[in-house]
């Protein structure tokens, strides 16, 4: 089973030049299906049927995975099989037809405009940090980027004169974002004034850059968010990706399309933008119950 795993791996990695990341994740989805099959009894992936797959995701589902990552999981296994029956591995896809459990998805946890601001306020710009770590939450806020996109962001990937930015995104896809106003001032204040603190005597095209003057760890990114959360008092969780889910839900809050924002997001299926419309439903239900005689 593993050396089937890594053939597969392997192509992800050299035909389809898929990031590291993704590979990585590739990797545990599949591993944890087959120590799944390991633990029925089955020792090849190519004795494995459709059922055997049922049932590994509904044993996701039990174990409270989040429906991203349950559907992640099948996504996988769906790429797997496709490739080794591409292969002449197997000679039929158990995997065939099986849908997405798109009941299991749970809405996405976002900020309201107040709190986001409020978080944007916290970094002290009197300081160097201060000044970089207010550029990364404009940025985030105004382009809805990844994570990972934003600590891998290039300073040629930057216009500040036209105010957008290249963005590369999963697959290495490219799209274009525009920054808005607060995040090219904060941006341009933060490569004048702060920038050259960080990169000393190195050389490095990264933006955004660590005291070491080289790239920020998405782990280093994910404590500063949640350092200004604390300070600015929000109670709710904060993942790292609820920036990017605000921004989304904002937009469609405002009246923004739904495919200029699943083009700003880099979502390669419009369905995966639609879960942001169930966040703006659940707000017009508040509204109607709050405001309608009958509510």
């Amino acid at each position: 089973m593993q050396d089937l795993i890594e053939i597969f791996l392997n192509y992800l990695s050299v035909e389809r030049g898929l990031s590291p990341n993704t590979i990585s994740s590739y990797r545990e989805d599949l591993t944890f299906y087959q120590k799944y099959l390991e633990e029925k009894g089955i020792d090849s992936l190519l004795k494995a049927k459709r059922e055997d797959i049922s049932d590994f995701m509904l044993k996701q589902k039990e174990r409270n995975l989040s429906a991203s990552s349950i559907s992640r999981r099948l996504s996988a296994l769906k790429m797997f099989y496709r490739f080794l029956l591409r292969e002449k591995i197997i000679s039929a896809d158990p995997t065939q037809d099986m849908q997405s459990p798109k009941l299991w998805k749970k809405i996405p946890a976002t900020l309201s405009v107040e709190e986001i601001e409020r978080l944007i306020a916290q970094p002290n710009v009197k300081t160097k940090i201060g000044i970089r770590d207010k550029a990364i939450l404009d940025t985030l806020y105004a382009t809805g980027m990844r994570v990972s996109e934003l600590i891998n962001l290039k300073l040629e990937q930057l216009n500040l004169d036209m105010g957008f930015l290249r963005c590369i995104g999963k697959g290495n896809k490219e799209r274009i974002i525009p920054l808005g106003k607060y995040a090219t001032h904060a941006i341009d204040r933060y490569l004048k004034e702060a920038r050259s603190f960080f990169l000393g005597k190195k050389r490095c095209d990264i933006l955004f850059l660590s005291r070491l003057g080289s790239k920020i760890s998405r782990q280093m990114l994910w404590k500063i968010i949640k350092k200004y959360a604390r300070m600015a008092g929000i109670k709710k969780p904060v993942r790292p990706h609820i920036i990017r889910h605000s921004f989304a839900t904002h937009l469609l809050e405002r009246g923004a399309d739904l495919r200029s924002v699943q083009e700003m997001l880099g979502h390669t299926d419009i369905s995966t933008t639609q879960v942001y419309t169930h966040v703006n439903r659940d707000r017009l239900k508040m509204i109607h119950k709050t405001f309608h005689p009958r509510g």
